[in-house]
């Protein structure tokens, strides 16, 4: 069952599989599983956007919040795809990613012909073309769409948005992406959206390790770490991660627990990169000191 919040019924959509949809209609009824630091404020700003949005998480207050906004709220990942054009993904790993889409919960089954899928989570490009072999005999198309830019960047709506597949898919899409997206590149075929995103990963996260010594070395030295920044930004050191360094990074007044989860989800969004690099027989050096030392960077270790 589904709770319609904007007059408070309660509805069956039964089984849907039977309804298809086509590539050239518009998109209005989106489906959002994931609803985390990243997801929830992408949701809103669809639901705001004017869409039919369906939302689910497994924790009950991200979706009251949403169900207050106007959303519809579904009791299962699967109802929460259930006649809905696109369905996206913002949960946290590749487990999770198959998990709901061809695992236990199998939200593939419920979906109409012609319905898209969207992986926005950081994931190997091998687990996108997995999940899109299952899809295709089911009619349904896939297609990874990892953003950069963080909880701030979602809230403001300027995330980037680095996507990979067909490009009618990503052109059926490009209005519920745009939402949240100051830029969207189509990096070409199934699973480069994801390869980017990794490339991501590993610049940020040794910008951070970057950004770490070089405040270590401005303290040491008695250095304002805020003039510090003046001058990173305006000389070949400049980087989003130096320019945004104390505010938006490292937050050391923020509680512990939080900075810890903070620095898991740096770890997890890395552990893909490294696995990825070593498919291709890399060995990324700087990725994983970078990995190992992010509690050090992060403040919830001493150095």
């Amino acid at each position: 069952m589904l709770l319609d919040n904007s007059n408070s019924r309660i509805y069956d959509p039964g089984a849907c599989t039977s309804q298809s949809f086509h590539m050239n209609e518009k998109v209005k009824k989106v489906g959002f599983i994931g609803l985390g630091r990243m997801g929830k404020p992408m949701a809103i700003n669809i639901l705001e956007a004017g869409f039919d949005l369906t939302v689910y998480d497994a924790r009950e207050e991200p979706m009251r919040e949403l169900a207050k906004l106007g959303a519809k709220v579904a009791q299962s990942s699967r109802e929460a795809t259930r006649e809905v054009e696109v369905v996206a993904l913002a949960v946290v790993d590749d487990a999770q990613v198959e998990d709901v889409l061809i695992g236990d919960r199998a939200v593939l089954e419920g979906l109409a012909r012609g319905a898209i899928v969207v992986i926005h989570s950081t994931v190997l490009p091998e687990t996108v073309k997995k999940v899109a072999e299952y899809a295709e005999a089911k009619g349904v198309q896939v297609i990874d769409a990892p953003v950069s830019g963080g909880e701030a960047g979602a809230r403001e709506r300027s995330l980037c948005y680095m996507v990979g597949g067909e490009p009618n898919v990503l052109e059926r899409c490009r209005e519920v992406f745009a939402t949240s997206a100051a830029e969207i590149f189509h990096m070409g075929a199934l699973g480069s959206g994801a390869a980017a995103k990794m490339i991501v990963q590993v610049v940020t996260c040794i910008n951070m390790l970057a950004a770490h010594e070089a405040e270590m070395l401005a303290e040491k030295s008695d250095l304002d770490i805020s003039v510090v920044q003046k001058v990173l930004h305006a000389s070949s050191g400049q980087s989003f991660v130096t320019d945004n360094w104390i505010n938006r990074f490292k937050l050391t007044q923020d509680p512990i627990e939080i900075r810890r989860r903070r620095t898991e989800v740096f770890q997890k969004s890395l552990a893909p990169a490294i696995e990825m690099a070593r498919q291709l027989g890399l060995t990324l050096d700087g990725t994983v000191l970078a990995e190992r030392l992010l509690p050090q960077i992060m403040g919830i270790k001493d150095s």
